[in-house]
């Protein structure tokens, strides 16, 4: 069998008649056929096993013979003939008599192959296999994904005979070389961490697979867990010494050896190097720069454009970018690279378009018609009259014509040649949408590794290598834009008594950034002006405004909030600055500034807005991002008081359809939405950036979004605490303790909490003093301190009672289930988390149902009813995947792998318990070293103490840095295997 391409199939088979086109086939699992979406009867054991023998053969025909071979063996009953016969009669009903066939005294099945999911999971795994060849890993890996998808359970299952039973050892090690491939496939694409999981369910079921260990291995060596990846070797070692009687294989051991040297080499670099331009006569070209550097992409995609311009229609390609970004650099480049197709000549003009006194097309054909031999007095004097003369001596001739800075698309078309063989390449801040059969091409900034390489070939090696990472910050802090990198590098260059640190200091004050990229006649801010000159008020306006907010981008939605506009207006507005390349479209609905044009359009509203314009519009975008979030809060939340106790807004906020809608709005709002609350710092705006945190706390639990979140609360909290407004300070400080508690900080986090409760109650502020009270019972739970922590749970729940928040009552009904469960009160605990349930159920509370699920399972497995405690855990796991609470799905997969232990299916426990730390947790490392005792736990019983122990190790670790009581717990863990 070839590796990945499962048994070999003939290339060549009968073709399948017309009335059988629409049968279907599995053997990836039970035998089944369908007609269209029907399914088939297919029989008794012995029936599905001669179809499935005559499915394997792919359309060649099986003696009778062949088939009570296939389904009895050596031991056939004595009718075993008629037998067949009855078998295929019945099939040939149920299928077709074109589908079965009889011939020269057997039977054969006639279908296309893509009728046979083993046939169609055979050519996946050979697209994979092309795929990977070429480098396309990621195609590669979903083809591979596919392949595996269509098996369903054990191949050819509960099908009798030896033939079916060769057949199922063979496909089962196709299945597990396809999944080898696939996570190998994984790893070179650094999903290091995600493999684990995967590779540690499968080492637990086939521990004699090499192959399995030594992945398993890397992806730990990778997820930075080199303990626990030469743990595996020792594992391994013992379990084949045990077993087989033999050492581990080569490779295995090789591994080993590099892990334990740190081998840095386990990753894998690939380079690219561009062609070296040929310099060919006669050209008007400018002189490429020497230090030319990346754009190998467009080098190739312009070149292989004009490349092919002999022999077809004139070719046209428009370069279009923002400022500084390379345009006139990179098209010189192609161009020069290309004059060998052209050897009439190449032809170069600036057309200064990005001036206020553009060239005239006029002027330019008179002096293109020069350049090419016309006499003075033989040039006309009108456009028309030039341009037809123009297109006329080009005709017959192979001619590039570069037309540099181009101000539209009406400025060009008269110097366009009009014949095959020539060839034009424009450079334009505009986007040439409007020039027909134009090939486009966006131009963005350099890749890092590009812009540190033309900052090191300007500097020079030694000086660049010797601050490899200031370096870094002085590329990224010029936006990875080429004409910033050119000029910060040239000062540098001429000034030797500079370290690269000195400059990367200078470029750090954003305020002073744009005045420090100047050089000579080069300046970052010149040529930002020129394209701001050319702007209508209104786009002008548009343009410095929108710069003001931080954040990755802005939707169209959001702008038009900080605009104060009509929707259609605003988006008007934003494509036109779009198509002047002073705003980039970073997906449909979304606009982005580079980092040196936000700076310059700041500096503009500093020169040009009133301070009260620029606060009057940051405050409309916040009153919009609280509008929204407090709608999706609503939605999520059905019978939350927290939409009634946040402020008014002056926005109504958007409408969603469903709660889906709802997610997809927040979350991908997240980071803006974020950093708008980040920048505010006093007054109305930090009123409304409070609440927002408020709105928006399930970014805290999100996991993905959980560390911005904290970012935002502090600055927000840092200033409210100095803003002299007892409210606003007391729910910043509700927003930090959530902040505190879902990292496990649980000595901040009641600080905070209490903090946050007085402030509250001095100012009549209900809602953070039975949150706080809520929290604060929490802490007191983790840190053991049972009898405080049910006290304020008692509290939390009156005071939601008081306020009419019934998800505020069940809440702090679950986390009392929690309090009871840990003082021994059983019955008690599990009757807690079901009123809990039944709230969230009875007000269609779905998110927090999923909280009262996780509450009750928990019970549940403590009360020794793992089974109904994982139909708990499990339904709340598919509500948190949903509400997209990584943080919380992880914790639900640790409280999984407890109710599998539970149960003692052990190696399902160490499934769950390694997704659990590939996702992480709410509470921060001391979960994390909880789920590791578990994980430890069930590897043991599997027999892999070495790994075993080194989860323990960590765990024991990570309690006594925190205090937590749970390390005498580790320690207990760890003595039988010391004393060993």
């Amino acid at each position: 069998m070839d590796r990945d391409r499962g048994p070999r199939v003939p290339e060549q088979r009968i073709p399948a008649p017309s009335d059988v086109i629409d049968l279907r086939f599995s053997v990836l699992g039970p035998v089944r056929a369908w007609r269209g979406g029907d399914p088939l009867p297919s029989g008794s054991p012995q029936q599905r096993a001669l179809l499935a023998a005559l499915l394997l053969r792919d359309g060649r025909t099986a003696t009778a013979a062949e088939l009570i071979d296939a389904i009895w063996g050596d031991d056939p009953p004595s009718q075993a003939l008629a037998a067949v016969r009855t078998y295929a009669s019945r099939l040939r009903k149920v299928l077709s008599v074109n589908a079965l066939v009889s011939e020269s005294g057997g039977y054969a099945i006639r279908i296309r192959r893509d009728c046979l999911d083993l046939s169609t999971a055979q050519e996946l795994a050979v697209e994979a296999e092309k795929a990977r060849a070429t480098g396309d890993r990621n195609h590669a890996r979903a083809l591979l994904n596919k392949s595996l998808g269509l098996w369903d359970g054990e191949a050819l299952a509960n099908v009798p005979g030896p033939y079916a039973e060769s057949q199922r050892v063979r496909l089962d090690e196709w299945r597990l070389q396809l999944l080898e491939t696939r996570l190998e496939l994984d790893l070179e694409s650094g999903c290091h961490a995600e493999a684990v999981s995967e590779l540690t369910a499968l080492t637990a079921t086939h521990p004699l697979r090499e192959r399995l260990r030594e992945l398993l291995m890397l992806a730990l060596y990778r997820s930075g867990r080199q303990a626990e990846a030469l743990a595996v070797y020792a594992d391994t070692r013992r379990l084949l010494a045990e077993e087989l009687g033999v050492d581990p294989r080569a490779e295995l051991s090789r591994l080993q050896q590099r892990i334990l040297q740190a081998d840095a080499e386990l990753a894998r670099p690939n380079d690219e190097q561009a062609p070296a331009p040929q310099i060919a006569q006669p050209a008007q070209l400018p002189a490429t720069v020497p230090d030319f550097t990346g754009r190998a992409s467009f080098v190739r995609e312009l070149g292989g454009k004009l490349a092919t311009a002999e022999g077809s229609v004139m070719a046209v390609s428009a370069l279009a970018g923002i400022g500084g970004v390379g345009k006139t650099t990179l098209a010189v480049h192609v161009a020069h690279a290309a004059r060998p197709h052209f050897p009439d000549g190449q032809l170069y003009i600036d057309l200064q378009g990005a001036g206020s006194r553009a060239a005239e097309p006029v002027a330019v054909l008179g002096a293109f018609l020069r350049a090419l031999g016309v006499p003075d007095t033989s040039i006309p004097d009108s456009l028309a009259e030039r341009a037809g003369l123009y297109r006329s001596t080009l005709a017959g001739r192979r001619v590039l014509v570069l037309l540099d800075n181009a101000r539209d698309a009406a400025q060009i078309r008269p110097l366009l040649p009009g014949t095959a063989g020539c060839a034009a390449l424009v450079t334009s801040r505009v986007r040439m949408v409007d020039l027909a059969g134009a090939h486009l091409v966006d131009l963005d900034v350099m890749s890092p590794d590009e812009a540190l390489q033309l900052f090191m070939r300007i500097v020079g090696e030694e000086r660049v290598g010797a601050e490899r990472e200031s370096a870094l910050d002085v590329v990224a802090a010029c936006g990875f834009l080429p004409l910033a990198i050119r000029i910060a590098a040239s000062r540098l260059a001429a000034r030797r008594t500079w370290t690269v640190s000195v400059l990367a200091a200078k470029l750090a004050d954003g305020r002073r950034r744009l005045d420090e990229l100047q050089a000579g006649d080069l300046a970052v801010k010149a040529t930002f002006e020129l394209g701001y000159g050319q702007l209508e008020p209104t786009q002008a306006r548009a343009f410095r405004l929108l710069g003001l907010a931080d954040g990755p981008d802005i939707s169209l939605t959001a702008a038009a909030a900080v605009l104060g506009l009509p929707l259609h207006e605003s988006e008007d507005l934003l494509e036109a600055l779009v198509d002047t390349s002073l705003l980039e479209s970073a997906a449909p609905g979304r606009y982005r500034y580079h980092d040196l044009v936000r700076l310059y359009a700041r500096s503009c509203s500093e020169r040009d807005e009133t301070p009260q314009e620029a606060e009057a519009a940051l405050s409309r975008l916040l009153d919009f991002y609280l509008a929204t979030a407090a709608r999706v809060y609503g939605m999520e939340r059905p019978g939350d008081r927290l939409v009634d106790h946040v402020g008014p807004t002056v926005h109504d906020g958007l409408a969603f359809d469903d709660q889906r809608e709802a997610q997809d709005w927040l979350y991908s709002e997240a980071n803006c939405l974020l950093a708008a609350a980040r920048q505010a710092t006093d007054g109305h705006r930090l009123r409304l950036a409070v609440d927002l945190l408020w709105a928006a706390q399930d970014l805290a639990e999100s996991g993905a979004n959980s560390k911005l979140y904290e970012i935002a609360a502090t600055a927000v909290g840092d200033a409210a605490r100095t803003s002299g407004d007892p409210r606003t300070e007391a729910r910043a400080r509700t927003s930090m303790t959530n902040v505190h508690l879902v990292a496990g900080r649980y000595e901040h986090a009641d600080e905070e909490a209490k903090e946050a409760a007085a402030l509250a109650e001095a100012v009549a502020d209900p809602a953070p003093v039975y949150w706080s009270d809520n929290d604060r019972g929490i802490i007191a739970f983790n840190q053991g301190r049972f009898k405080e922590a049910e006290e304020h749970l008692r509290r939390a729940t009156e005071g939601s009672r008081a306020d009419g928040n019934l998800p505020g009552e069940a809440s702090a009904l679950c986390n009392l289930s929690r309090i009871h469960l840990s003082t021994g009160r059983v019955a008690q605990a599990i009757a807690l988390a079901e009123q809990g349930v039944e709230i969230y159920d009875r007000i269609g509370h779905t998110l927090r149902l999923a909280n009262a699920r996780y509450a009750l399972g928990v019970a549940l497995t403590q009360a020794g009813r793992p089974t109904d405690a994982l139909e708990q855990l499990s339904e709340a796991l598919d509500r948190f995947e949903t509400s997209r609470q990584r943080l919380w799905e992880g914790t639900t997969h640790f409280r999984i792998a407890q109710a599998h232990y539970s149960a003692r299916r052990t190696a399902r426990a160490a499934q769950h318990a390694e997704q659990a730390l590939a996702i992480g947790c709410i509470g921060g490392d001391r979960t994390r070293a909880n789920v590791l005792i578990t994980l430890g736990r069930a590897l043991a019983a599997l027999g892999q103490a070495d790994r075993a122990r080194a989860c323990w190790l960590e765990a024991l670790a990570l309690h006594e840095a925190s205090g937590a009581v749970e390390a005498d717990e580790v320690r207990e863990l760890l003595a039988p295997l010391s004393a060993a």
